[in-house]
């Protein structure tokens, strides 16, 4: 059954499919492993072996037809963008906002607040003066959100948003018991 199928014209695009799916797979492994994530990453590594074996056996097995190379190389591509597209819609993770503004930095951090957000403000120093530093660490789904609310309350920030390794304590955060 199966052998008919990759040897059919539907073969290549059965690569196409198998490999879209590994590769978007590894992409998303590879991001939860950079966020730590021990025990999702390897129960994902083990299905996308698995698809990818598959895949690669049929290829060379039909190494001869450059539509399954092609289908392969193909679904290469499709699977790195379908990963990261995947990875930015499931938003695993946190995020840190840090906003640099002339002034009115107390007013957007009690708006940031009332929407949820923890803000911590600091005073500091830029080439034309005084600013306010609001730092936030926030869920990543909650970036885009954060963002209008800042664009909205000081239109010209300076915003970064970085993505931290490690965060412990902190209202949001309380330390997990071991």
């Amino acid at each position: 059954m199966i052998e008919d199928l990759v040897a059919s014209p539907w073969g290549p695009l059965f690569v196409f499919f198998l490999r879209a799916t590994d590769v978007s797979m590894a992409t998303v492994r590879m991001l939860l492993i950079m966020r730590g994530r021990r025990f999702l990453a390897p129960l994902i590594g083990f299905v996308e072996i698995l698809i990818w074996v598959t895949a690669i056996g049929i290829v060379v097995q039909h190494l001869n037809s450059p539509l399954h190379v092609v289908g392969y190389a193909a679904g290469f591509a499709t699977g790195n963008f379908l990963g990261l597209w995947l990875e930015e819609r499931i938003a695993i993770g946190l995020a840190t906002i840090r906003t640099v503004v002339r002034s009115g930095g107390a007013e957007l951090a009690t708006a940031l607040r009332d929407e949820g957000f923890g803000v911590t403000e600091m005073i500091g120093r830029g080439r034309e003066g005084n600013v306010e530093v609001l730092y936030s660490v926030i869920p990543r789904r909650s970036v885009s959100r954060c963002i209008e609310m800042i664009d909205l309350g000081a239109p010209s920030s300076f915003v970064v948003v970085d993505e931290p390794r490690v965060v412990r304590r902190g209202w949001q955060f309380p330390q997990r018991k071991k």
